[in-house]
């Protein structure tokens, strides 16, 4: 060892680490607060196109409503992890979500069975530690500088960071708050730092606060543009209360179809005998996927009927196969 690489000491590595400094000061609420009220036109339109949406959900009888929702969240997961570098269609997703394929990225899955979860209603908000899925140690000093997240009394610390500054914010309107909630979950490295999809599920919940029917509010692909956003406080406010207001508005779009696919199937498969192509068209307009079986058992059909049932739909184009297989075969809705 030479002299430069001696120069501080001996026992320096055994030093304690030097504590960090207050990250949250870094944000300035009144800048938010300012950067809300001059987006006030774009924040009544957001809520208004989240307040259709949460109308539409409210509107489905319970079984709908948890499929449409497992949809949107689909359609979600997809847009979190190809803006995470990713790259899995939503019928993947579903797709091995269902079967769990040998050949699948298992990383992957991880985070999308993770997300689909938090996105469907479990976990408290308020409790990051039971949000994130994680084990308590109740050890302090764990805070390794290479390690993907604070540990132990380390994360409570991190978490009590976060809701500090969120604490702060609570004037702010739930959808406004996410951007700068963004912020504040990175400031306080309760995610890893390439991760940007548990911060994305907690604000996406976040922000459907005091909706009657609405798990979460989706942005799709515009939340593509804004997860991993930076600027001024009013610029990035701006760009997310676009985002949000699209997201919603495509969310509901993409319902729409879905009940506009369900009447023109009704419409199309109304020669056919018997109430057992309703049952199927009801099934399929209420789950984004489903096996054979699960059609079956949802119908009270038999196989047989269920099996030729929706190979006569595939051949009129109201049904797909997504897995190009002739075992374990999924179904969905040509909505």
């Amino acid at each position: 060892m030479d002299d430069e690489d001696d120069q501080f000491g001996a026992g320096f590595d055994a030093l304690p680490p030097l504590p960090r400094a207050p990250r949250g000061r870094l944000i300035e609420s009144r800048d938010w607060l300012r950067a809300e009220a001059r987006s006030a036109r774009a924040l009544a339109q957001a809520a208004m196109a989240v307040g259709r949406l949460d109308q539409m959900l409210a509107a489905m009888d319970r079984g709908h409503r948890a499929g449409a929702t497992r949809r949107l969240a689909l359609i979600e997961i997809e847009a979190m992890l190809w803006a995470q570098a990713i790259p899995m269609r939503r019928e993947e997703i579903g797709r091995d979500l269902m079967e769990a394929r040998a050949d699948t990225d298992l990383e992957a899955m991880r985070l999308a069975r993770w997300a689909l979860r938090r996105l469907e209603g479990q976990g408290d908000l308020a409790d990051l530690r039971g949000f994130l899925g994680l084990r308590r140690v109740d050890v302090a000093g764990l805070d390794d500088p290479i390690a993907p997240r604070p540990a132990g009394q380390d994360f409570d610390a991190a978490a009590a960071a976060f809701f500090e500054v969120l604490a702060e914010l609570a004037p702010l309107h739930p959808i406004s708050r996410a951007p700068v909630a963004r912020i504040a979950w990175r400031l306080a490295e309760v995610s890893p730092p390439e991760d940007l999809i548990e911060a994305a599920c907690w604000n996406a919940r976040a922000m459907a606060e005091g909706c009657d029917a609405l798990a979460f509010l989706p942005l799709g692909r515009h939340g593509r543009a804004v997860w991993n956003d930076g600027g001024e406080p009013e610029g990035r406010l701006q760009r997310h209360l676009a985002a949000a207001a699209a997201g919603a508005d495509e969310a509901r779009q993409a319902l729409r179809r879905v009940a506009d696919w369900a009447a023109e199937a009704r419409r199309r498969t109304a020669r056919i005998k018997g109430d057992n192509p309703g049952r199927i068209i009801a099934a399929l307009s209420a789950n984004p996927l489903m096996t054979t079986a699960m059609v079956e058992a949802a119908t009270g059909t038999s196989r047989d009927t269920a099996e030729r049932l929706l190979a006569r739909m595939q051949a009129g184009g109201l049904v797909r196969e997504v897995t190009g297989s002739r075992r374990f075969r999924l179904w969905s809705a040509a909505a």
